[in-house]
């Protein structure tokens, strides 16, 4: 308190404590510097997987068999103008009853998947290897040259003939009523001779009975 009775406060002295300007200063210059950084990184280019799967647990001749396509984006960027084309299939051997063996996918987004469906069918058994389907794409909305990927591959695998699959899982139901048809001869006649003794039999106690 000075003479007057006023009551004095120290003074705020910037140049002391812990945060002084110069330290503000820097502070700042380094938070605009990493958000100039980070606004400037690039992001990484588009990355697809591609997998082929074949949905069937059996492969029969002249019977549906579907296939599965399955494309995952692991970048950073969206992949554009995708192209999934599978030419392992010749029509000598299968034929498309679903879906198309070449298709065009506009945009796959980064961290997103899509999927495509085929249906064909085998015109013969026999055993067939299923090798891999094509993708190209571009990774960025800047690239200049597509990229070219290829998918898993199913492998090997053994197209039965439908006559040994009808067979083995087939209801028989044809088979069952011949089967009936052909019993039923030995069967009617002697329920028809039982009936016809017995009938016999009945009709002599009647007549006994009435005398």
């Amino acid at each position: 308190m000075d003479n007057n009775g006023w009551i004095r406060y120290p003074a705020f002295n910037s140049s002391s404590g812990p945060f002084t300007m110069d330290n503000w200063l820097k502070i700042c210059l380094l938070v605009v510097f990493a958000v100039a950084t980070t606004g400037n990184e690039e992001a990484t280019p588009a990355k697809l997987l591609f997998s082929k799967q074949i949905l069937n647990k059996y492969l029969v001749e002249g019977m549906d068999i579907v296939i599965k396509y399955s494309l995952f984006n692991v970048g950073g960027t969206a992949a554009l103008d995708v192209q999934v084309a599978d030419n392992t299939f010749g029509p000598q051997d299968f034929e498309v009853v679903g879906g198309q063996l070449k298709v065009t996918i506009d945009r796959i987004a980064p961290g997103s998947n899509a999927t495509h469906v085929v249906v064909i069918r085998p015109s013969k058994f026999g055993y067939f290897n299923f090798t891999a389907a094509e993708v190209t794409y571009l990774p960025s909305e800047n690239a200049a040259e597509a990229l070219v990927g290829l998918s898993s591959e199913p492998g090997q695998g053994a197209i039965v003939p439908f006559k040994e699959y009808d067979r083995k899982f087939s209801p028989h139901l044809l088979d069952w009523l011949s089967f009936a048809v052909m019993s039923m001869p030995s069967l009617v006649l002697p329920f028809a001779l039982w009936f016809s003794s017995k009938s016999k039999y009945e009709a002599v106690l009647t007549q006994k009975k009435d005398k």
